[in-house]
């Protein structure tokens, strides 16, 4: 079988034409299968006349969208590479990924068009060659109206240019060293993870999912992609917010969803929940970082079932899932490997461990990444030759297989489902004259889940907290910020030098300040 995962949509727009495959919650555009196949194939094209080939990479810079789905599904078609980006982040930042990827083509929304001539403006330290605006009243001279492009090219379907182990898209993770790490999958890594997905979760044919985490995201991309091969309606929200959240689950007859524990703390505090009706609702996943008990309860209160998941951009999704009944059962449990999955919990010699005890999650599948894009020492120092996904991820496991994740060994910081990796703010923060070493750690916090905070040693005692925290501002993306910065005399290290930061989570445990 020859997988494309643009062609999904071909098929599904043949057999379902007429069913509706997405909604936008806010404009109330709705477009059924064969709307959308329309739509994607002009895109297709228009890439197509704009000299895109296979293997070329387009970023896409968009908000929840039609038009970030359309421009993945026809750049797939084609043969293209997707590069979808995080929009929380700074100019910098976006110019690193660029480059390093090498992308030729950049598709971005009109809310992004002052970073987009921000890029511009650096000229060659990008490789784009291509600028796509839309929804642009007043486009940059640079950019190409996007909209007009599209409806002027041909709907035709386009010659299928990748399939199988070819490349889909390049998602960037940030590192423990600092540097972004492009998370690389193929056409082959997400049919799997679709599979996987379908044989394991409680998805069916006409299942109304609400798609609210963004699109630069696995948890998002590849659940949408799902919706797609299944034949079910993903009701999208360009932004998360905790009233239109329930509003959705009845205007809509939303039947599933995936939500990151922030958002869900933030649903159960609105106050005129119970006058929506969700009784169209079989269950919510939850991901991204373990799920407080606590707010597990609330939702049973509710008789709404929180499924807990755990997967990682490099498992293009599926690693472990808790369903039914278990959920109530086995509380704060991810629960057991998805179908087409296998997960072990192992010892520093990559030894089982026995139940209770505490070691590394590994992950194998064949929706594993194929690798990290021109790391090649990152990837084999992540992969085992064997094909086990080292995750860096601390786990026990009980009697019956249930998995329970503990902690992340290489200290990253979860804040709001965004990941957060202390060494990235760490550089930073050492790049301050008055700065003699740091370490960065995550502190609870009610708002966001975790919240990074700044331990200092200083050189000079003029400096405060809020030199820090302007110093940072601009630099960084807004959710890496650290809420709070403490100065001690020594930072503590083990006989090897590494920071001891548990000590220091003992020390400022928190919570954060916001």
């Amino acid at each position: 079988m020859e997988n494309n995962v643009g062609s999904y949509l071909t098929k599904r727009s043949q057999m379902n034409g007429k069913s509706e495959a997405y909604v936008d919650s806010a404009s109330d555009l709705r477009l059924t299968f064969e709307q959308l196949n329309e739509r994607v194939n002009r895109v297709a094209n228009m890439l197509l006349d704009h000299g895109i080939k296979k293997g070329d990479r387009v970023a896409i810079l968009m908000m929840n969208s039609v038009e970030f789905v359309e421009v993945y599904l026809a750049t797939a078609k084609i043969g293209g590479v997707v590069v979808p980006l995080n929009w929380r982040l700074v100019a910098d930042e976006l110019e690193f990924i660029l480059r390093d990827s090498g992308s030729v083509v950049l598709v971005y929304g009109e809310e992004f068009s002052e970073l987009a001539t921000e890029l511009y403006s650096r000229g060659e330290k990008t490789l784009l060659k291509k600028w796509f605006c839309s929804k642009g009243n007043n486009n940059p001279e640079f950019s190409i109206d996007y909209e007009s492009a599209r409806d002027e090219a041909e709907a035709s379907e386009p010659a299928i240019g990748a399939k199988d182990d070819d490349l889909l898209y390049i998602m960037y993770t940030s590192g423990t060293t600092g540097l972004p790490k492009g998370v690389v999958h193929t056409h082959n890594t997400m049919f799997w993870a679709i599979a996987t997905i379908l044989a394991t979760a409680e998805m069916r044919e006409g299942d109304r999912y609400l798609a609210a985490l963004p699109m630069f995201h696995v948890g998002s991309l590849t659940p949408i992609t799902a919706n797609l091969y299944l034949g079910g309606t993903s009701v999208v929200m360009r932004e998360f917010d905790p009233v239109r959240a329930w509003q959705l689950f009845d205007e809509e007859k939303i039947t599933s969803g995936l939500l990151v524990p922030a958002m869900l703390n933030f649903m159960i505090q609105v106050e005129q929940k119970n006058e929506f009706d969700r009784s169209n609702l079989r269950w919510i996943q939850s991901g991204a970082s373990p799920l407080p008990v606590s707010l597990i309860e609330k939702y049973l209160e509710m008789n709404i079932d929180i499924h807990q998941v755990y997967g990682l951009t490099e498992s293009c999704g599926p690693a472990c899932l808790i369903t039914g009944t278990d959920a109530v059962e086995k509380i704060g449990s991810t629960g057991k490997a998805f179908f087409h999955t296998e997960v072990r919990v192992v010892d520093e010699d990559g030894d089982d461990v026995e139940p209770t005890v505490q070691g590394e999650v590994w992950v194998r599948g064949k929706h594993i990444m194929k690798e990290y894009w021109n790391r090649a020492d990152a990837t084999a120092e992540t992969i085992t030759q064997d094909g086990w996904l080292r995750t860096g991820d601390v786990a026990s496991v009980d009697e019956q297989g249930f998995v329970y994740i503990q902690d992340r060994i290489k200290d990253m910081i979860i804040s709001g489902g965004e990941n957060v990796y202390p060494a990235e703010i760490e550089n930073l923060i050492l790049s301050h004259p008055q700065v003699v070493e740091v370490a960065v750690i995550g502190q609870p916090s009610n708002r966001w889940g975790e919240s990074p905070f700044a331990v200092i040693v200083k050189n000079d005692d003029a400096l405060s907290e809020e030199d820090v925290l302007s110093f940072c501002d601009g630099k960084l993306a807004r959710f890496k910020l650290p809420k709070g910065v403490a100065f001690i005399d020594v930072i503590p290290r083990n006989a090897n030098g590494k920071v001891l930061k548990r000590l220091l989570r003992e020390q400022f445990p928190g919570p954060a300040a916001n």
